[in-house]
């Protein structure tokens, strides 16, 4: 009989740490868009520089674009969150401008 209390609370404990996994691999992901979002921000600044030669906006240009594309596959992995899509948007805006000045500055 003692058994059967100690079977419910390790069902109890085990749906409680299922439940904890989850909520931490959307905090990861959530890490993740700062992170990147940070990393963009950046190379936004570091593409503003006056003196950045054609290749140093070039590389930019090509690791913008390389982040606002990790960062909408994160954002599309959470269709739920209304808060993630304009942070998406705003990662190819960037790629965008970062490839045109790139494209400005070749021959």
């Amino acid at each position: 009989m003692r058994a059967l209390p100690r079977m419910l609370l390790a069902c109890v404990l085990l749906t409680a740490c299922a439940k904890q996994v989850d909520a931490r691999v959307a905090g990861n992901d959530d890490a993740a868009v700062d992170s990147l979002s940070l990393r963009l921000e950046e190379l936004r600044t570091r593409d503003g520089l006056d003196d950045a030669t054609c290749a140093d906006r070039c590389s930019v240009g090509t690791q913008t674009c390389e982040l606002a594309e990790a960062l909408c596959a994160l954002v599309e992995r959470h269709p739920d969150r209304d808060d993630l899509p304009p942070r998406c948007a705003q990662g190819q805006e960037q790629c965008a401008t970062a490839r045109n000045a790139c494209a400005r500055c070749g021959p």
